[in-house]
C-alpha cells in the first residue's frame, strides 16, 4: 500500500499562522500611469479557522491609516481544491450595496507561487485583480497585487508587501 501523501492545498497557507512585520510599497493611484510609490509599515496576525476550513489575519497600518482595520477571509473549498480569498475592511465591510460580500479573488499555489484572480471594481470601473504569494520562507514572504483594466492583457503592479514573522 502507498502511504504517499497527495498534495491538495489545504495547507499551502499554513506558512502563514502567527504574527507578521511588513513593509508596504504601494503607487498612490492605480491604473492612472501613477508612478508616485508610497512606503509604510503594517502589522498582521494570521489565524486558522476552525475545522481547517481557512485562515483570516488583521491588516493594521497605523502610518499610513490610522483608523483602518483590514481583513483577509482565506476559505479552502475541499472539491475544487482553490482557495477564495476575501477582503474586508472597516470602510465597506467588505460588502457591496446589496449587502453582500464582494468577490472572491480565486486560485491556488502551483511549484511554491500562489495566484489567485478575481472581478472586482475601481470607483465605477470594471476590473480584474489578482494577489500573488511568492518567496516564502519560514519566516518571510512577499504578496503583491496587480490589477487590469483591459480584461487581463495588462496588468499593473500596485502593490508590494514584504513579510517578516516576529516571534
Amino acid at each position: 500500500m502507498n502511504n504517499a501523501t497527495v498534495h491538495d492545498g489545504k495547507h499551502d497557507f499554513d506558512f502563514l499562522f502567527g504574527s507578521w512585520a511588513i513593509t508596504n510599497r504601494r503607487l498612490r493611484q492605480r491604473l492612472q500611469a501613477c508612478t508616485e510609490w508610497e512606503t509604510f509599515e503594517a502589522s498582521q496576525t494570521i489565524t486558522a479557522l476552525p475545522g481547517g476550513i481557512g485562515n483570516y489575519d488583521d491588516f493594521i497600518a497605523p502610518e499610513w491609516r490610522p483608523d483602518l482595520v483590514g481583513m483577509s477571509l482565506r476559505l479552502f473549498n475541499p472539491v475544487t481544491k482553490l482557495w477564495s480569498i476575501y477582503w474586508l475592511d472597516n470602510d465597506s465591510g467588505g460588502l457591496n450595496l446589496q449587502g453582500s460580500l464582494n468577490p472572491p479573488v480565486v486560485g491556488q499555489f502551483s511549484n511554491g507561487v500562489g495566484v489567485f484572480e478575481g472581478a472586482d471594481m475601481l470607483g465605477d470601473q470594471a476590473i480584474l485583480v489578482r494577489y500573488t504569494w511568492s518567496d516564502i520562507t519560514a519566516d518571510s514572504a512577499h504578496w503583491e497585487q496587480a490589477m487590469s483594466n483591459d480584461n487581463g492583457k495588462t496588468w499593473e503592479t500596485n502593490w508590494h508587501m514584504d513579510m517578516r514573522k516576529v516571534n
